[in-house]
């Protein structure tokens, strides 16, 4: 839009001032620079393409979490830039000496989206319900009360230190829910959870969208963020596209400001595009192959660590992702506490690819014979495994990479495509042979997640010794003893082979016509604080 000169008609400017003042405020202005370039402005509305739908926007009830569901909750706590845990929804916090209590004192006047207050009893309430009935209430650790001092005052009494806790309050499965809202609709907060986070739903269409808009009372912004207040777009509005070609589609159309997950193979083309804008953060976890160990196939070790000889990490990362992945061979990735270089290489060195030594652990363990494909047989029986994969077309590469990798070992793997929301629920009934999967976290108790007793809901891996050292570092309060057993552990893990992790994926978000847009980059999440739209 050019600039206007002046009118010396008084009637026209007594007519243009008319429409100006006619304007709702809630409605988008547009600016110019000096050079005539259009800056951003408040208000419209932001798409976002994203390949997972979420199952749920109540984190109390999913095992999931990502940026579909993550900005309505505000929790307690959260990571600075520098991986510093500084206060959020608690205006501070102090732990004891011998690391039973942790104290929090809630930000005066913070309200859930209803408008019902943020108070000490709020939060007990919502954490009672985690508690009862999580999937993932084991992040609260050996919880024995807690203590409602006052309104804003509240305590965590611990029946023994639980290392992990500060770090696991920085994420939305331990943000409080609205009680108000739990107490009008009992347990179906599916579509309806309410917290105090930047964003509040606003139409949830099954299968296609999540509309949210901007908590108008917001007012918990970070202190990496400009605003502290209310997001000043009109709504946000998640899209779940699979397909990675209408995606990108799109995105180039206009259509969305914001994919999600770029595949490897468009990163380029993007690069090259003056007014897109690409933000890259390294996963804080592994894309890993993942055994059911309750399988009897699987309780040979002989067998697992064939598969791991096997596998050729670099050519899935140069071929199903061009480069844009780092290969692991060990359990945590550099991006995590406790990873351990040490481990790393020496898992390495364990499970660089050796196919004559995988096909020496498959005839150990009797797989002496082939059949006429190629495949090796024992009583009979050809090695056949089914693996899950998601409809994402990167892990369906990936899974034709590891199908014909393992084909030269004269294992057969027959790929079956699922939903993620498939995989979600039966995986940890145990009906899987195999999966290509992934994690995230913040903290190396991960590995208590993923192998801890009762616990390992992907892998279905159980080791007592293990299991030992994983209970033991959850309980310790020096920071240098616990590492040492986490790598304690990571050699268990190396040498047990329960999966193999395959690489730490580099995670590329696109967008354009925006400005304002940061990635944190420990959570690798969205700051929506900033972000605006330019007209």
């Amino acid at each position: 839009m050019g600039k206007m000169k002046p009118f010396k008609i008084w009637s026209m400017l007594l007519v243009l001032l008319l429409v100006i003042s006619a304007c709702s405020p809630s409605e988008s202005s547009e600016t110019e620079t000096s050079d005539g370039q259009a800056e951003a402005s408040e208000g419209g509305t932001i798409v976002v393409t994203s390949v997972r739908e979420p199952d749920t926007v109540d984190v109390q009830r999913t095992t999931w979490v990502d940026d579909a569901n993550n900005h309505l909750y505000e929790p307690l706590l959260r990571f600075d830039f520098d991986g510093n845990i500084v206060p959020a929804l608690a205006e501070s916090y102090e732990v004891s000496t011998d690391g039973l209590v942790v104290s929090f004192t809630l930000r005066e006047g913070a309200t859930f989206h209803t408008g019902t207050p943020v108070t000490s009893d709020a939060v007990k309430i919502s954490f009672e319900r985690f508690i009862e009935s999580s999937p993932t209430s084991y992040m609260i650790g050996p919880l024995k009360e807690i203590k409602v001092i006052d309104d804003r005052t509240f305590e965590f009494h611990f029946s023994e230190p639980f290392a992990p806790f500060l770090s696991n309050a920085t994420v939305s499965y331990l943000a409080p829910l609205d009680p108000s809202v739990i107490g009008e609709y009992s347990e179906d907060l599916t579509d309806v959870a309410s917290s105090a986070g930047i964003l509040k739903v606003s139409e949830i269409k099954r299968g296609s969208s999540i509309t949210y808009v901007p908590y108008e009372n917001f007012n918990l912004g970070p202190a990496y963020s400009e605003n502290k207040g209310a997001a000043t777009f009109d709504e946000v509005v998640f899209r779940f596209i699979s397909d990675d070609d209408t995606r990108l589609l799109e995105f180039k159309r206009g259509n969305s400001q914001i994919m999600m997950s770029v595949p490897p193979n468009y990163i380029k083309e993007l690069e090259a595009d003056p007014n897109v804008t690409l933000e890259r953060t390294l996963a804080n976890g592994h894309v890993y192959l993942g055994f059911n160990n309750q399988k009897p196939i699987f309780q040979d070790k002989n067998i697992r660590q064939a598969i791991a000889l096997a596998v050729d990490r670099s050519t899935i990362v140069d071929f199903a992702l061009e480069g844009s992945a780092q290969p692991i061979y060990g359990p945590l990735p550099p991006t995590i506490p406790g990873y351990s270089q040490t481990v790393e290489d020496e898992a390495a060195a364990k499970y660089a690819r050796d196919l004559e030594e995988a096909k020496s652990l498959l005839a150990e363990s009797g797989y002496t014979e082939t059949n006429g494909d190629g495949f090796v047989v024992k009583d009979g029986k050809p090695l056949s495994i089914e693996l899950w994969v998601t409809q994402e077309p990167t892990m369906q590469r990936i899974a034709q990479v590891l199908q014909n990798q393992l084909k030269e070992v004269g294992i057969e793997i027959r790929i079956s495509v699922q939903e993620d929301a498939t995989i979600r629920a039966q995986s940890p009934e145990g009906v899987h042979e195999m999966l290509l999967w992934t994690y995230g976290w913040y903290d190396a108790d991960i590995l208590n997640s993923m192998f801890g007793r009762g616990l390992s809901t992907r892998v279905h891996y159980q080791n007592d010794e293990l299991i030992s050292i994983l209970e033991k570092a959850r309980v310790v309060v020096d920071t240098d003893e616990r590492m040492a057993l986490y790598e304690e552990a990571q050699r268990i893990i190396v040498e047990e082979a329960p999966w193999v992790p395959l690489f730490v994926r580099e995670n590329v978000l696109a967008h354009r016509d925006l400005e304002g847009l940061k990635i944190h980059p420990i959570t690798g999440t969205i700051i929506w604080s900033d972000v605006k739209l330019k007209k």
